[in-house]
């Protein structure tokens, strides 16, 4: 017995690398997006807008399943248009890693987007007005004040995405929730083991929560000073 509790702990690793990785997948994302949809071209508005609605609109377990296979396949069906006789699979672990950032990526987009508005535009006017560039007057004036506002919905999404990687169970990544499952067949015992899942599962939230919540005490410690 010993020994699928240990294998359900090295999956647990695996789960901790699948769940950064997306979340850095889905920053970067969700900065393009929000940089999209402020940016005021009508095209690209457009494009994040449909972004963030489909993928909001479609359960997560869905787009997964339609990435991994749909991927698969359009894949191969590329390589025989080239005349290649190979075959691609997707490896589970990045399929996994793109598709859960690809889905955040659309709920990052509206909370950066959020932050951004909330920050007084006369600020960036004023960076301007001293000569500062977009790039330079995002990273300077825009990013530092756009964390504050933004960290409570990212610490939202971030838990959810870390509760996602269950999911990528279902393509075959050999993550935590895998390996319950497989240990649970062996012994015929699932309860204990997904007990000890979901428990770990509530170490990482609760370790995130704690994080988070000390950076947004650091990013919040001029604005309530403000308030005195």
């Amino acid at each position: 017995m010993n020994g699928y509790y240990f294998s359900i702990l090295h999956g647990a690793l695996l789960t901790v690398g699948v769940s950064l990785l997306a979340l850095l997948v889905s920053i970067i994302l969700g900065l393009l997006g929000a940089a999209a949809k402020l940016s005021g071209n009508k095209i690209l508005v457009a494009v994040a807008t449909l972004y963030t609605t489909v993928i909001r609109g479609i359960p997560d377990l869905v787009v997964m399943l339609l990435v991994f296979y749909g991927g698969t396949i359009g894949l191969n069906h590329l390589l025989n248009l080239m005349g290649s006789t190979g075959h691609i699979d997707i490896n589970p672990f990045f399929a996994g890693v793109l598709t859960i950032g690809f889905i955040y990526g659309a709920y990052m987009t509206e909370s950066f987007r959020g932050a951004i508005l909330s920050i007084p535009k006369g600020q960036m006017e004023a960076a301007w007005a001293f000569g500062m560039g977009r790039v330079q007057t995002f990273l300077r004036i825009t990013a530092p004040q756009m964390v504050r506002y933004a960290l409570p919905s990212f610490t939202n999404n971030w838990l959810v995405l870390i509760k996602a990687t269950a999911l990528v169970s279902l393509i075959g990544l050999k993550e935590m929730t895998y390996l319950a499952k497989q240990a649970s067949a062996a012994t015929r015992s699932p309860f204990a083991f997904f007990l000890f899942t979901a428990a770990l599962f509530l170490v990482y939230t609760t370790v995130s929560l704690y994080a988070l919540r000390k950076l947004n005490e650091r990013y919040s410690l001029g604005a309530k000073r403000g308030t005195l």
